[in-house]
Protein backbone atom coordinates (compact mmCIF):
# COMPACT_ATOMS: atom_id res chain seq x y z
CA UNK A 1 0.00 0.00 0.00
CA UNK A 2 1.31 2.98 -1.00
CA UNK A 3 1.72 5.27 2.55
CA UNK A 4 0.49 9.07 1.30
CA UNK A 5 -2.24 7.60 -0.99
CA UNK A 6 -3.69 5.88 2.02
CA UNK A 7 -3.17 8.52 4.14
CA UNK A 8 -5.15 10.86 1.75
CA UNK A 9 -7.83 8.29 1.60
CA UNK A 10 -8.36 7.87 5.32
CA UNK A 11 -8.96 11.53 5.93
CA UNK A 12 -12.64 12.61 4.16
CA UNK A 13 -14.06 14.70 7.15
CA UNK A 14 -13.39 18.09 7.77
CA UNK A 15 -11.13 20.02 9.95
CA UNK A 16 -12.35 21.02 14.01
CA UNK A 17 -11.52 22.57 16.51
CA UNK A 18 -7.13 22.39 17.34
CA UNK A 19 -6.33 19.11 18.95
CA UNK A 20 -3.02 18.89 21.13
CA UNK A 21 -2.56 15.03 21.39
CA UNK A 22 0.36 13.91 23.71
CA UNK A 23 2.63 10.74 22.56
CA UNK A 24 3.68 9.60 26.48
CA UNK A 25 5.06 6.98 28.35
CA UNK A 26 7.37 6.81 31.18
CA UNK A 27 9.21 3.71 29.39
CA UNK A 28 11.88 4.25 26.91
CA UNK A 29 12.17 2.28 23.69
CA UNK A 30 8.66 1.40 22.88
CA UNK A 31 8.88 4.56 19.71
CA UNK A 32 7.23 7.63 20.91
CA UNK A 33 9.34 9.34 18.62
CA UNK A 34 8.81 7.33 15.94
CA UNK A 35 5.25 7.90 16.86
CA UNK A 36 5.16 11.29 17.08
CA UNK A 37 7.04 12.11 13.50
CA UNK A 38 4.95 10.07 11.55
CA UNK A 39 1.23 11.08 12.77
CA UNK A 40 2.28 14.35 13.01
CA UNK A 41 3.77 14.07 8.82
CA UNK A 42 0.87 11.33 8.24
CA UNK A 43 -1.99 14.49 9.14
CA UNK A 44 0.19 16.94 7.32
CA UNK A 45 0.17 14.90 3.95
CA UNK A 46 -3.38 15.09 4.49
CA UNK A 47 -4.10 18.80 4.58
CA UNK A 48 -3.95 19.92 8.39
CA UNK A 49 -1.59 22.42 9.37
CA UNK A 50 0.82 20.53 12.12
CA UNK A 51 2.91 21.87 14.87
CA UNK A 52 5.21 18.95 16.15
CA UNK A 53 6.80 19.40 19.64
CA UNK A 54 9.86 17.49 20.67
CA UNK A 55 10.41 17.82 24.42
CA UNK A 56 13.13 15.37 25.22
CA UNK A 57 16.69 15.99 25.13
CA UNK A 58 18.11 13.60 22.88
CA UNK A 59 15.96 15.68 19.87
CA UNK A 60 15.15 12.66 17.86
CA UNK A 61 12.05 13.96 15.96
CA UNK A 62 14.67 16.40 14.05
CA UNK A 63 16.98 13.74 13.05
CA UNK A 64 14.20 11.41 12.03
CA UNK A 65 13.05 14.72 9.74
CA UNK A 66 16.07 15.53 9.10
CA UNK A 67 16.70 18.85 9.99
CA UNK A 68 19.36 20.87 12.17
CA UNK A 69 17.55 23.48 14.24
CA UNK A 70 19.17 26.22 15.62
CA UNK A 71 16.64 27.31 18.12
CA UNK A 72 14.04 25.22 19.37
CA UNK A 73 11.53 24.34 22.26
CA UNK A 74 13.79 25.85 24.60
CA UNK A 75 14.80 28.91 23.10
CA UNK A 76 11.13 29.58 23.19
CA UNK A 77 10.04 28.96 26.75
CA UNK A 78 13.69 30.82 28.44
CA UNK A 79 12.04 33.36 26.13
CA UNK A 80 15.56 33.71 24.30
CA UNK A 81 13.63 33.66 20.95
CA UNK A 82 10.53 34.31 19.86
CA UNK A 83 7.65 31.71 18.35
CA UNK A 84 8.17 32.58 15.16
CA UNK A 85 12.31 32.35 15.54
CA UNK A 86 11.70 28.94 17.26
CA UNK A 87 9.72 27.20 15.07
CA UNK A 88 11.15 25.23 12.01
CA UNK A 89 9.62 24.19 9.10
CA UNK A 90 10.55 20.34 8.60
CA UNK A 91 7.93 19.63 5.60
CA UNK A 92 4.55 20.91 4.28
CA UNK A 93 2.26 22.14 6.84
CA UNK A 94 4.33 20.38 9.19
CA UNK A 95 6.33 22.51 11.73
CA UNK A 96 8.84 21.32 14.12
CA UNK A 97 9.69 23.09 17.63
CA UNK A 98 12.54 20.68 18.42
CA UNK A 99 14.23 18.95 21.65
CA UNK A 100 17.68 19.45 22.32
CA UNK A 101 20.07 19.47 25.41
CA UNK A 102 19.06 22.58 26.61
CA UNK A 103 15.50 21.57 27.49
CA UNK A 104 17.58 19.92 31.01
CA UNK A 105 17.51 23.61 31.78
CA UNK A 106 14.11 24.03 31.24
CA UNK A 107 13.13 21.25 33.82
CA UNK A 108 15.18 23.16 36.52
CA UNK A 109 13.07 26.64 35.50
CA UNK A 110 9.85 24.86 36.13
CA UNK A 111 10.64 23.38 38.97
CA UNK A 112 11.80 27.22 40.36
CA UNK A 113 8.20 28.37 39.45
CA UNK A 114 6.39 29.20 42.41
CA UNK A 115 2.71 30.04 40.79
CA UNK A 116 0.71 26.95 38.85
CA UNK A 117 4.53 25.47 37.17
CA UNK A 118 2.08 22.95 35.92
CA UNK A 119 1.47 25.76 33.84
CA UNK A 120 4.68 27.10 32.16
CA UNK A 121 4.81 24.93 29.48
CA UNK A 122 0.80 25.94 28.25
CA UNK A 123 1.34 29.90 28.96
CA UNK A 124 5.00 29.48 27.15
CA UNK A 125 3.08 27.44 23.61
CA UNK A 126 0.26 30.14 23.31
CA UNK A 127 2.06 32.34 20.77
CA UNK A 128 3.34 29.37 18.66
CA UNK A 129 -0.41 27.58 18.86
CA UNK A 130 -2.17 29.98 16.18
CA UNK A 131 -3.09 28.34 12.79
CA UNK A 132 -2.59 24.76 13.45
CA UNK A 133 -5.54 22.27 13.51
CA UNK A 134 -3.22 19.17 15.54
CA UNK A 135 0.14 19.91 18.09
CA UNK A 136 1.29 16.60 18.43
CA UNK A 137 3.83 16.42 21.64
CA UNK A 138 7.02 13.84 21.57
CA UNK A 139 7.52 13.23 25.31
CA UNK A 140 10.92 11.99 26.91
CA UNK A 141 10.77 9.04 29.35
CA UNK A 142 10.64 9.53 33.10
CA UNK A 143 8.87 12.21 34.98
CA UNK A 144 10.23 15.35 34.93
CA UNK A 145 8.13 18.38 35.18
CA UNK A 146 8.70 18.91 31.58
CA UNK A 147 7.10 15.96 31.11
CA UNK A 148 4.14 16.53 34.01
CA UNK A 149 3.52 20.26 32.05
CA UNK A 150 2.92 18.14 28.40
CA UNK A 151 0.20 16.39 30.91
CA UNK A 152 -1.78 19.04 31.80
CA UNK A 153 -1.20 20.82 28.04
CA UNK A 154 -2.22 18.04 26.29
CA UNK A 155 -6.44 17.11 25.93
CA UNK A 156 -5.77 13.42 24.38
CA UNK A 157 -2.49 10.93 25.20
CA UNK A 158 -1.98 7.79 22.86
CA UNK A 159 0.43 5.54 24.79
CA UNK A 160 2.84 3.90 22.62
CA UNK A 161 3.35 0.33 24.32
CA UNK A 162 6.23 -2.08 22.74
CA UNK A 163 4.95 -5.91 22.32
CA UNK A 164 7.70 -6.32 25.97
CA UNK A 165 6.10 -7.61 29.55
CA UNK A 166 7.92 -4.84 31.25
CA UNK A 167 6.49 -2.49 29.03
CA UNK A 168 3.09 -3.42 29.76
CA UNK A 169 3.90 -3.24 33.37
CA UNK A 170 5.04 0.33 32.60
CA UNK A 171 1.99 1.28 30.96
CA UNK A 172 0.32 0.40 34.50
CA UNK A 173 2.44 2.78 36.01
CA UNK A 174 1.98 5.37 33.43
CA UNK A 175 -1.85 5.16 34.10
CA UNK A 176 -1.78 5.44 37.75
CA UNK A 177 0.18 8.79 36.96
CA UNK A 178 -2.47 9.63 34.26
CA UNK A 179 -5.74 9.20 36.79
CA UNK A 180 -3.67 11.82 39.53
CA UNK A 181 -3.58 14.04 36.72
CA UNK A 182 -6.79 13.74 35.86
CA UNK A 183 -7.68 15.09 38.90
CA UNK A 184 -6.42 18.53 38.61
CA UNK A 185 -6.99 18.19 34.64
CA UNK A 186 -10.57 17.01 33.63
CA UNK A 187 -10.15 17.30 30.26
CA UNK A 188 -7.45 14.65 29.66
CA UNK A 189 -7.94 11.20 28.17
CA UNK A 190 -6.12 8.17 26.66
CA UNK A 191 -7.34 8.53 23.09
CA UNK A 192 -5.36 4.75 22.24
CA UNK A 193 -3.10 2.50 23.86
CA UNK A 194 -0.90 2.09 20.52
CA UNK A 195 0.88 -1.39 20.37
CA UNK A 196 4.22 -0.89 18.55
CA UNK A 197 6.69 -3.43 17.12
CA UNK A 198 4.37 -6.08 16.59
CA UNK A 199 5.67 -9.30 14.86
CA UNK A 200 3.35 -12.08 14.65
CA UNK A 201 5.96 -14.48 14.47
CA UNK A 202 6.87 -13.74 17.85
CA UNK A 203 4.91 -15.95 20.52
CA UNK A 204 4.79 -13.77 22.98
CA UNK A 205 2.54 -11.09 20.81
CA UNK A 206 -0.41 -11.99 20.40
CA UNK A 207 -0.64 -12.69 24.38
CA UNK A 208 0.44 -8.96 24.75
CA UNK A 209 -2.08 -7.91 22.83
CA UNK A 210 -4.65 -9.81 23.64
CA UNK A 211 -4.45 -9.42 27.40
CA UNK A 212 -4.39 -4.81 26.21
CA UNK A 213 -7.38 -5.48 23.94
CA UNK A 214 -9.23 -6.84 27.48
CA UNK A 215 -7.98 -4.29 30.04
CA UNK A 216 -8.38 -1.03 27.10
CA UNK A 217 -11.38 -2.20 25.29
CA UNK A 218 -11.89 0.43 22.28
CA UNK A 219 -8.46 2.58 23.40
CA UNK A 220 -6.78 0.18 21.41
CA UNK A 221 -5.23 1.81 18.44
CA UNK A 222 -3.64 0.30 15.04
CA UNK A 223 -0.49 -1.84 15.38
CA UNK A 224 2.14 -0.63 14.56
CA UNK A 225 4.11 -3.51 12.71
CA UNK A 226 7.91 -4.26 13.00
CA UNK A 227 9.57 -3.17 10.10
CA UNK A 228 13.61 -3.18 9.23
CA UNK A 229 12.49 0.22 7.21
CA UNK A 230 10.96 2.14 9.82
CA UNK A 231 13.76 1.39 12.28
CA UNK A 232 16.53 2.92 8.97
CA UNK A 233 14.24 6.20 8.76
CA UNK A 234 16.85 8.39 11.36
CA UNK A 235 19.90 7.59 9.38
CA UNK A 236 18.47 9.03 6.43
CA UNK A 237 16.39 12.18 7.34
CA UNK A 238 13.48 10.50 5.97
CA UNK A 239 9.78 9.57 7.36
CA UNK A 240 8.85 5.89 5.95
CA UNK A 241 5.75 7.54 3.63
CA UNK A 242 9.19 9.53 1.98
CA UNK A 243 11.71 6.50 2.57
CA UNK A 244 9.57 3.73 2.10
CA UNK A 245 5.77 4.28 1.05
CA UNK A 246 4.67 0.90 0.24
CA UNK A 247 5.95 -0.27 3.34
CA UNK A 248 3.63 -1.96 5.95
CA UNK A 249 4.84 0.69 8.54
CA UNK A 250 3.33 3.73 6.37
CA UNK A 251 -0.15 1.70 5.98
CA UNK A 252 0.28 1.42 10.38
CA UNK A 253 0.77 4.96 10.42
CA UNK A 254 -1.59 6.00 8.29
CA UNK A 255 -4.83 4.14 9.85
CA UNK A 256 -3.88 5.76 12.86
CA UNK A 257 -4.12 9.55 11.49
CA UNK A 258 -7.29 7.98 10.18
CA UNK A 259 -8.39 6.91 13.40
CA UNK A 260 -7.54 10.48 14.54
CA UNK A 261 -8.83 12.29 12.54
Amino acid sequence: MNGGASTRKVFEEGEGAMRKIAIANRKGGVGKSTTAVHLAHALAMAGSRVLLIDTDTQAHCSRILGVDPGRGLAELMDKSAAAAEAITPARERLDLLAGGKALAGINRLIARENIRPELVLAKALEPAESGYQYIIIDTAPGSAELSVNVLFYVHQVIVPVSMEVLATDGLLDFEEELARIMEYHQGLEILYVVPTFVDGRVRKTETILEALRAKYAGKVGPSIRYSVALSEVPGWGKTIFEYAPRDRAAADYAQLAGRIA
